[in-house]
């Protein structure tokens, strides 16, 4: 694709905002107010306005490789704080999905330069649940439920954060985990149990 095509296809969306409402980008470019913090993988295939069907100022969105959240990534910690501290978001949703390609290359035994250290996080998650996912045979299906296992683990780090536990006792801020499968357009919802996590952690990593 050549870059002119890019604004070829830009002057066709702005018209056809125009053409639902008039003043659609006078709107657009108040305040935002969105309702979630979606966080999620940087890959291509997988982009979060699409998959939730919802519109421009709807979600503050951060992505990474493999949608993780570590404590000493100040990008992901930053992004956090203004969204639950400054834009007082309603829900906060991480998002991985299936055929990951960060989860893929971290159970490889080959070293991978600088993405060594992130992926470790990865291996982190698989070290902590080993047990269940050596006890599946097939590998895809391994893959699957190391990216479900890795979601988990990444909404327990965010509800580790001073941000939403104050948020949760303030608003009562919702928490997501959820898998995107490019293989049906299908989102699957991990029932994450907020309040639960939140009890069971709250020995070690109360911050109030």
């Amino acid at each position: 694709m050549h870059v002119s095509e890019i604004f070829r296809n830009n002057k066709k969306w702005v018209a056809e905002k125009l053409a639902i409402s008039e003043d659609y980008f006078t709107q657009l470019s108040k305040d935002q107010s969105p309702e979630f913090l979606y966080i999620g993988c940087s890959d291509s295939r997988v982009t979060a306005e699409d998959l939730m069907g919802i519109e421009p100022g709807q979600a503050f969105i951060h992505r990474n490789i493999a949608n993780m959240v570590t404590s000493i990534d100040l990008n992901v910690m930053s992004v956090l704080h203004y969204a639950v501290d400054v834009l007082k978001v309603r829900q906060v949703v991480v998002c991985g999905h299936y055929n990951c390609g960060g989860v893929k290359a971290a159970m490889q035994s080959v070293d991978m330069g600088i993405l060594n250290p992130w992926l470790r996080n990865i291996r982190d998650v698989y070290r902590l649940h080993k047990d269940e996912l050596n006890a599946i045979s097939d590998e895809g299906k391994r893959y699957d439920r190391l990216v479900e296992l890795n979601v988990q683990e990444q909404c327990i780090n965010v509800i580790k954060t001073s941000e939403v536990q104050r948020a949760y006792k303030e608003r009562n801020i919702l928490i997501h985990g959820w898998v995107f499968d490019m293989r049906t357009g299908e989102l699957k919802d991990l029932k994450i149990d907020f309040p639960k996590i939140l009890e069971n952690i709250m020995e070690i990593y109360r911050l109030d």
